[in-house]
């Protein structure tokens, strides 16, 4: 029997903000500093969906160079610079929103970044307002995607059970994250991450967000992971 959807989580870099391509591109560049080259699908499967911490750990734990505490400062300005330049919302999300707005869908935010970027990120895009009072970051957790605690901690803090909830996300990580937490998830296939690796119980995959609305509407029909 289908179960009504009660609250949709949106991750943002990816899903809400088209952020993922201009954060591995500096990503690239970072990691080549610091004597780690990688390259931008490499990147993609190694930290997109995982939290700032958890690929800074990577980074010092491989680097080839010295890195003292406070080095990626150094950094800071190659990505504040993109996003100031070229950051926009996902092609379609906006209308999206503004649909299940109407339609009369609760929703929230949870990702991997920490409020700091999100409030800067949000805000920058026109978005921050939209959600206000309504983002959850992996800092407010101890475990970070893939683990289920930033949704479960997303739905607690709405006052949904987590059955009733689904996630919209567009990483490996966050999708294996939203089954962890016994949430139904749509897989955005629209950015970095291919279809197949977001597949798997209780997802349903998607590339463009116009789709979006329909696939909420539908959403209860698929089966709990």
């Amino acid at each position: 029997m289908p179960t009504p959807i009660e609250l949709v989580i949106f991750d943002c870099d990816g899903v809400l903000l088209d952020s993922e391509r201009l954060a591995v591109r500096i990503d690239a560049q970072v990691c080549a500093a610091v004597g780690w080259p990688l390259s931008e699908a490499e990147i993609v499967e190694r930290f997109v969906g995982r939290s700032h911490a958890h690929m800074s750990a990577e980074l010092q734990a491989h680097a080839s160079v010295p890195l003292e505490p406070g080095w990626e400062e150094a950094f800071q300005h190659l990505y504040d610079e993109a996003f100031a330049a070229e950051l926009t919302p996902v092609d379609g999300v906006v209308e999206a929103l503004a649909q299940l707005a109407r339609a009369g869908v609760r929703d929230c935010v949870a990702s991997s970044c920490g409020h700091g970027r999100l409030r800067r990120t949000l805000g920058r895009t026109g978005l921050l307002a939209r959600f206000q009072g309504r983002v959850f970051s992996a800092e407010d957790v101890a475990h970070g995607k893939p683990a289920p605690d930033l949704f479960l901690h997303a739905a607690a803090a709405m006052g949904v059970a987590p059955g009733a909830c689904l996630v919209v996300e567009d990483s490996t990580y966050g999708v294996a994250a939203a089954r962890a937490a016994g949430m139904r998830s749509l897989g955005f296939h629209g950015g970095l991450t291919p279809a197949h690796r977001l597949t798997g119980p209780g997802t349903r995959t998607f590339d463009d967000m116009r789709e979006l609305p329909a696939l909420v509407a539908a959403a209860g029909e698929l089966p709990l992971p």
